[in-house]
């Protein structure tokens, strides 16, 4: 996981204590979590939308063909 060195980081800053993590000093590293996984979750939703383009555009294909052989 690519994220995982700053999850650790966070978890780190989290063993501190509750006070710490209270007072905000947590913020950033909860934030750099936060930004990793979206990066993740947008890189694996371009990759999933290029695949369904390449899915949709086979079975319009396929239609095409049924269509001209009917």
């Amino acid at each position: 996981m690519a994220c995982e060195e700053v999850m650790n980081a966070l978890e780190e800053c989290h063993a501190r204590g509750f006070l710490y993590k209270a007072v905000g000093m947590c913020n950033k590293p909860k934030h750099a979590v936060n930004m990793c996984l979206r990066a993740q979750r947008l890189e694996r939703t371009k990759a999933n939308r290029e695949q369904a383009k390449v899915k949709r555009e086979q079975i319009e294909k396929v239609w095409a063909e049924i269509d001209a052989n009917s």
